[in-house]
């Protein structure tokens, strides 16, 4: 009986395993249920038909992720077509956009949305605006807090100086890039473990670039590795889709879990009915 008792306490001492959670980030490209003709929509822009839904859906499921950080979103409609509402919950920025970012988490995790990171998108009255950042703080299984911001950065400056000599757009990005940058260091003196994941249309591969050094310090579980995302004879290329991870939250990291779930159609056309983007995703171990 004293045995029993023994082994019971010691059960009782050890410190629970904290259940992993995954984590992903998903550009769907033009995720809308609005038809061809629609004027909010660009020329030549073909809807999805049902198939590419019924698709996409398959390979929301296969992902398995429990946080899905979204961009490209055209509203809640267009979330649930492919991630029901039974089992998640969308968050998107509170914009009129059509290209949104956001969240969907699952419904068992409990989360809040924050007020949207509004200063990304710099040009807010043009029809095709840039996006806000969208930002929540979801409650891990263990109780731990985590805050999250979902990002679309602006395109067209994806290595090389962040100068607003080498143009319009690389000038954008040091302007996003400084205000994100601004966001780390609220979320530092707050203390609460927090990430960045999302389009940054950004390689931030380079040893010297000027997005990572902003940014810094953090972990981004990209690093050292290539894309294969819709990937060709020459091999993978450059991510441009990241997950930063700042403060407690790098310690959660398991070690390579990085994954990009790549598509089985490979038909050129299928980069448009599906996405150009594929789902990245990392397991996290909160401690």
């Amino acid at each position: 009986m004293s045995r029993i008792l023994l082994a019971l306490l010691l059960l009782l001492a050890a410190p629970a395993t904290a259940a992993e959670v995954k984590l992903a980030t998903w550009n769907i490209a033009w995720l809308t249920t609005r038809p061809a003709n629609d004027p909010m929509l660009p020329r030549g822009l073909s809807p999805r038909q049902p198939g590419d839904w019924d698709l996409l859906a398959a390979y929301a499921r296969r992902l398995e992720a429990d946080i899905i950080a979204l961009q490209e979103v055209d509203g809640e409609e267009a979330v649930h077509r492919i991630l029901p509402a039974r089992d998640w919950q969308v968050f998107l920025a509170r914009e009129n956009d059509i290209q949104r970012s956001g969240f969907a988490i699952r419904r068992a995790l409990r989360a809040t949305q924050n007020e949207d990171l509004a200063e990304l998108d710099l040009i807010p009255h043009a029809r095709f605006s840039l996006r806000r950042g969208a930002d929540v703080t979801v409650t891990l299984p263990g109780g731990q807090p985590l805050r999250l911001l979902s990002v679309h950065l602006n395109a067209g400056c994806r290595e090389g100086p962040l100068d607003a000599a080498r143009g319009r757009e690389c000038d954008a990005l040091a302007r996003q890039s400084a205000i994100l940058a601004e966001w780390t260091r609220e979320r530092r003196r707050e203390g609460t473990p927090f990430a960045i994941l999302g389009d940054f249309n950004r390689r931030m591969d380079h040893a010297r670039d000027e997005m990572s050094a902003a940014l810094a310090p953090m972990l981004r579980a990209t690093e050292g590795v290539s894309n294969p995302c819709w990937a060709d004879a020459r091999g993978g290329r450059p991510f441009i889709s990241h997950i930063l991870l700042f403060g407690e939250a790098q310690r959660w990291l398991v070690p390579g879990s990085l994954r990009v779930m790549t598509y089985a159609e490979r038909a050129p056309e299928m980069r448009d009915r599906l996405s150009d983007h594929c789902p990245v995703s990392v397991r996290l171990r909160p401690s």
